[in-house]
């Protein structure tokens, strides 16, 4: 890696010294791909944790990151036991990009309509 690659994921805490850099998380819902979305996130030189999708808001408040990523997963918004992230996620003024079942939660908890399909669908 490049210094200037380096500088763009690297910055000094001005009250430690310590080098700290912008974090994304990925919070894994299942999806067979998250770590493949994280690896992407990583090769466009953005520093990426993949984290449980049940992480606590509270844990999320304290790795400051810049963005959430949702990922997909096998399940559905209406299956008894889904999966779901903490509800104070979203109010941690954080921007959230949710990916097929992740979309699908950020659409239901946040009031909008995710409606059944025919067939179900599966990523391939």
């Amino acid at each position: 890696m490049s210094v200037a690659a380096d500088d763009r994921l690297h910055k000094r805490d001005g009250a430690s010294g310590r080098v700290t850099h912008d974090t994304v998380l990925v919070l894994d819902f299942g999806s067979q791909y998250s770590q493949l979305i994280a690896r992407r996130v990583r090769e466009a030189k953005v520093y990426c944790e993949l984290v449980p999708g049940t992480i606590s808001a509270a844990e999320v408040r304290h790795r400051s990151p810049r963005g959430l990523i949702f990922s997909g997963g096998p399940a559905s918004v209406y299956d008894d036991g889904a999966p779901r992230p903490d509800r104070g996620v979203y109010d941690l003024d954080i921007p959230i990009l949710g990916i097929c079942y992740g979309m699908q939660l950020l659409a239901h908890d946040l009031g909008g309509g995710v409606d059944r399909a025919e067939h179900r669908e599966y990523g391939k």
